[in-house]
């Protein structure tokens, strides 16, 4: 956690310096990878249920950091961070909350792989791995979809409603609690004790994309955008914004 905190502080230095947001995403995802590593090279014993375990955060923080970071280099920034990226306190205590939300979502990952990973490959593994497997996939095919969506000059000004965004409104949401919940099922049987705290990972991610800056955010500036617009309305209407199948809000 200490490492994750000072990649953050360092990282701020030539972002405040800067002005700029366009490396925030990338730095976090570079700490999931760099306090990974480390952990897999120095823990006292790392078997098949640490490589993999390993494999899932680092894996899946390259794949959503070059995501992020393309995306931020195409649009110039990030508009959460425009009204502070010129407070000093302001934005040192957004880098620092990242640090926080990288330690709470990695904590089985990194408590599995730190305890010696427990007990060899089992069937909690191999579920976990499918689980994680099936949010990646998911995660993975909406962020392409919506990519394409938006590179088209035809959807300007529109908002995205086919493939896995017409099953729910927040698909890439969806496959990022997934992977996480699979995260901890594959770590579970390393987990005695106190360790037993890494039941925040899934939790953490659930209450922050659903309550606090995930969901809300962009369910707000949607009817912000498209909010007198019957199609819109239609949409909410008959798409769960999370679950599929659930019944709509």
């Amino acid at each position: 956690m200490l490492i994750a905190f000072a990649v953050q502080w360092l990282a701020f230095v030539p972002a405040a310096l800067g002005r700029t947001d366009r490396f925030f995403d990338a730095t976090g995802s570079l700490t999931y990878i760099v306090v990974t590593a480390l952990l897999l090279a120095f823990a006292p014993e790392t078997g098949p249920r640490g490589i993999i375990l390993g494999g899932m955060v680092i894996l899946w923080a390259l794949r959503l950091g070059s995501f992020l970071l393309l995306r931020n280099i195409r649009s110039g920034g990030d508009d959460r961070f425009a009204e502070i990226v010129g407070d000093p306190v302001r934005f040192l205590s957004v880098w620092s909350i990242q640090g926080l939300w990288v330690s709470l979502t990695a904590a089985a990952a990194w408590i599995a792989i730190a305890s010696g990973s427990g007990p060899d490959a089992d069937g909690m593994l191999w579920i976990g791995l499918a689980v994680w497997l099936l949010g990646f996939a998911i995660e993975v095919i909406a962020d392409l979809q919506k990519s394409r969506f938006k590179r088209d000059p035809a959807n300007e000004g529109r908002f995205i409603r086919s493939g896995l965004w017409s099953v729910v409104r927040h698909p890439n949401y969806l496959g990022e609690i997934l992977l996480w919940i699979g995260v901890l099922v594959a770590a579970a049987p390393a987990l005695r004790g106190w360790q037993w705290i890494a039941l925040l990972s899934p939790l953490f991610v659930i209450l922050l994309l659903t309550r606090v800056s995930g969901i809300p955010l962009l369910e707000a500036k949607a009817e912000r955008k498209w909010g007198d617009d019957p199609e819109y309305r239609a949409y909410v209407a008959r798409t769960p914004r999370l679950i599929p199948f659930a019944r709509r809000r």
